[in-house]
């Protein structure tokens, strides 16, 4: 089991480093301590719902179409190499803008849980990262594709709580725009290096 499961958090958690949207949103969130909790189950039970979706579906959808799976897997090489470069971009850019606590009021459960689905329901390279990505991936582990979709989703759990939950411990790193550049930095090797072995 170890031999897909492995291989399935490593990349789930190499995909869902790059900051976005959502893991903005996560952070920003631990940072204020609101509804830290309820946060980061909803982006790690959308993941799994999304990552389950691909695992089970993209075999059947090979079968019916050959060509997906090599268009996939270049077309996600493409877009993980774009990502690469943007993130690149990003880090090597003079002015970086840091992550800071708000002192806004408060915003309610209802309206913090809603703006936590847009980030993640909404947002198109969830889908390519978690349905089309990783389902593509999960065909190398024929027999083996349960223990790949429990690393990934596991992958997802322990991201998110430990962003919303350690980001407490991050303030004072993250004021400084340097931090960014230097994680941005990390992204791009990851998200290039995880485009090249799927060309290869």
């Amino acid at each position: 089991m170890s031999s897909a499961f492995i291989p399935g958090f490593l990349l789930s958690l190499s995909l869902i480093l790059a900051i976005g949207a959502q893991n903005a949103f996560v952070l920003r969130q631990g940072l204020r301590q609101e509804h830290v909790f309820a946060v980061c189950l909803t982006c790690a039970v959308s993941d799994a719902i999304l990552i389950a979706a691909g695992v089970a579906g993209f075999g059947l959808a090979v079968n019916a179409l050959p060509w997906l799976e090599s268009a996939m897997r270049y077309g996600g090489a493409l877009f993980l190499f774009a990502y690469a470069a943007r993130s690149l971009a990003s880090a090597l850019r003079q002015q970086h803008g840091s992550l800071t606590p708000s002192t806004k009021q408060t915003a309610g459960r209802a309206a913090t849980l809603a703006a936590c689905l847009a980030f993640t329901w909404l947002n198109p390279h969830v889908y390519l990262d978690t349905v089309v990505l990783l389902g593509s991936i999960s065909s190398q582990y024929e027999g083996q594709k349960t223990a790949f979709a429990l690393g990934a989703m596991s992958a997802s759990f322990v991201f998110f709580f430990a962003l919303g939950f350690g980001a407490r411990l991050l303030r004072p790193v993250f004021a400084d725009p340097r931090a960014w550049r230097l994680l941005d930095a990390c992204v791009a090797i990851a998200m290039f290096t995880i485009g090249l072995k799927l060309v290869l």
